[in-house]
C-alpha cells in the first residue's frame, strides 16, 4: 500500500486518522501499532511475522543490555543482536545473489531460493539495530513496554522507506506527545507537497527514463542519453524525497517529529556536500555506527580514506544485491577520497557554478550505475553519454526535448531552494500584502497539488516506487 495509491488515500488514511484522533491518549499507541501492522500486511501478509520477530528480538536484547550495563557480557548480547539482524537481512536480501555468484565462479548449479524481498527490511533493520547499540552505549533508555517499542519499529509513515529514525529521537514522543491543530495543518501541507513531487514529477520523469533506456542503440544520441539519465536523476530524487516529505507530514499529524532526509542535494558544489544533503538519515546512520567506530578521521589520513571506502562499500551493498550497487558505492567512495586528498580544496577556489556542474556529472554517472544492472548495459550507456559511436543529437532527441522541456524546467526549479527562499523573504518583509500572499500560497498550493495528484493517480497506469526494493 503505497502512499500514492487510491487504497491508502481514500480508505486507510481517512479511517485511521478518524479513529486516531477519537481514541484517548494511551490507546493511540495501540491503534498506531495494529494499524501499522495492517498497513504492512496489505502487501506483505507473511513477512509481518518476520518484522514482529525482529521487534521482539531487539526488545529482548534491549532488556538484557539494560541488566548487564557496564559488564563484559553486555558485549556478547550486543553482538548477538547485530548478528541476528544482519543474518536476517543478508538471508532475504543477498542469498540468491550469493548463490548466483558461486554458480558463476565455480560452474555449480545450486538452486536459487527465489524469496521475495520483504518490503522495508533494510530500513526497519537499521532502526532496531540502532536501538540496541544506543542502549549498549548508554545513549538510550531501555524500553520495557513491548507495545511502545513495537510502535517505534512498525510506525507506518516511515516503516518502508524511512527516514531512518533513532529511538532516542522519538523516545519521549512515544510516551507522551501533543497533537495540535498547527502541527496537523503543517503535516497535511507537507504530505500534499510530497504527494505532488511523487505523482506529478517523479512518475512523469520515470516514464521518460523507461522510454530512453529501452531505445535501440541505433536510435540513441548524446542528447537523448543525457535527457534519459537526467530524467532518472529527477525521478529518484522526487520519488524518494517526496516519500520522505509524506512520511514527515504524516508523522506531524501523529504528533511525531521525524528528521529531514533531503536538503536540495542537486545544488551541491561537491560530492561531499551532495551526500550531506541526500538521504541524510542513512548517511547519519553509517557515520555514527560505522565510520566513527572505525576511527573516523582521528587516526590519520590513510586510515580515514580506508574508512571512507569501507563505509561506501557497505552503503552500496545496503542498496541492493547486485554488482551495479557495489560499483555505485565504490564510485562515490573514489570521488569522496579524491575530494579529501586535493579536489575539495580546488573546488572551494572555483566559482560555485563549476562545482555544481562537476557534481552533476559525477552524480549522473553514478545514477547510470544505480539504474542499470548489467555491466554491459552500464558501459554501453556511459558510452552514449560521452559520444561513443552515436551522434550528438538527432530528431528523436529534439522531439523528447520539445515534449518534456517544460517538465524538465519545472523539475529543475523544484529541486532548488528558490521557492523556499522567496517565501522566506515575503514573510520577513512583514507587510500586509506579503503576508497575505504567503498565507494564500500555504493554503492554495498544497490543495491544488492534492487535487492534481489525485487526478494523476486515478488516471495513471505508471506509479512505481523505487525504494520499495531496498
Amino acid at each position: 500500500m503505497v502512499f500514492s495509491s487510491v487504497a491508502f488515500l481514500f480508505r486507510f488514511l481517512p479511517l485511521f486518522f478518524i479513529l486516531y484522533y477519537l481514541v484517548p491518549g494511551r490507546m493511540k499507541n495501540c491503534l498506531l501499532f495494529f494499524g501499522s501492522l495492517f498497513f504492512y500486511a496489505w502487501g506483505e501478509p507473511v513477512y509481518v511475522l518476520l518484522m514482529l520477530f525482529s521487534t521482539v528480538a531487539d526488545y529482548t536484547h534491549g532488556l538484557l543490555l539494560g541488566r548487564l550495563r557496564g559488564k563484559r557480557r553486555a558485549r556478547y548480547v550486543l553482538l548477538s543482536s547485530v548478528l541476528i539482524n544482519l543474518s536476517v537481512l543478508c538471508f532475504f536480501k543477498y542469498a540468491d545473489f550469493l548463490i548466483q555468484t558461486v554458480n558463476a565462479l565455480w560452474g555449480s548449479s545450486l538452486p536459487l531460493l527465489k524469496l521475495p524481498l520483504p518490503i522495508g527490511i533494510s530500513f526497519y533493520t537499521f532502526q532496531t539495530m540502532s536501538y540496541t547499540i544506543d542502549v549498549y552505549r548508554g545513549e538510550a533508555k531501555v524500553q520495557k513496554n513491548l507495545l511502545d517499542f513495537g510502535v517505534y519499529v512498525v510506525m507506518f509513515p516511515q516503516l518502508i522507506a524511512g527516514p531512518i529514525v533513532k529511538y532516542r529521537d522519538v523516545e519521549t514522543l512515544i510516551h507522551a506527545r501533543k497533537i495540535t491543530v498547527t502541527a496537523v495543518s503543517s503535516g497535511m501541507r507537507r504530505f500534499c507537497m510530497g504527494l505532488g513531487k511523487k505523482v506529478l514529477l517523479a512518475n512523469q520523469m520515470g516514464e521518460l527514463w523507461v522510454l530512453v533506456s529501452a531505445l535501440n542503440p541505433r536510435e540513441m544520441s548524446v542528447l537523448t542519453a543525457w535527457a534519459g539519465i537526467t530524467a532518472f536523476a529527477f525521478q529518484i530524487y522526487f520519488d524518494f524525497s517526496g516519500y520522505s516529505d509524506m512520511a514527515i507530514g504524516l508523522g506531524e499529524m501523529l504528533g511525531f517529529c521525524f528528521p529531514e532526509n533531503f536538503r536540495h542535494p542537486y545544488v551541491s558544489a561537491s560530492v561531499t556536500e551532495f551526500w550531506r544533503r541526500w538521504h541524510i538519515s542513512l548517511g547519519s546512520w553509517f557515520r555514527e555506527y560505522v565510520y566513527i567506530p572505525l576511527g573516523g578521521n582521528r587516526r590519520g589520513l590513510p586510515r580515514q580514506l580506508m574508512n571512507i571506502f569501507v563505509v561506501w562499500l557497505l552503503t552500496g551493498i545496503w542498496h541492493g544485491a547486485g554488482w551495479n550497487f557495489l560499483f555505485w558505492g565504490l564510485w562515490f567512495a573514489l570521488a569522496l577520497v579524491l575530494e579529501k586528498l586535493f579536489l575539495g580544496r580546488l573546488l572551494s577556489w572555483l566559482p560555485r557554478g563549476i562545482g555544481i556542474l562537476y557534481t552533476i556529472v559525477v552524480v549522473w554517472t553514478g545514477w547510470v550505475l544505480f539504474a542499470l544492472e548489467s555491466p554491459a548495459g552500464i558501459m554501453r550507456y556511459l558510452g552514449f553519454l560521452w559520444g561513443k559511436m552515436v551522434p550528438l543529437a538527432d530528431t528523436q532527441a529534439f522531439y523528447l526535448c520539445r515534449q518534456y522541456g517544460a517538465l524538465f524546467l519545472i523539475a529543475a526549479a523544484a529541486a532548488t531552494p528558490v521557492a523556499g527562499m522567496m517565501a522566506g523573504r515575503l514573510k520577513r518583509a512583514g507587510t500586509g500584502p506579503c503576508i497575505a500572499v504567503c498565507r494564500f500560497g500555504e493554503k492554495i498550493i498544497p490543495a491544488a497539488l492534492l487535487l492534481l495528484s489525485i487526478a494523476g493517480i486515478v488516471d495513471a497506469s505508471y506509479n512505481p516506487f523505487l525504494y520499495f526494493r531496498f
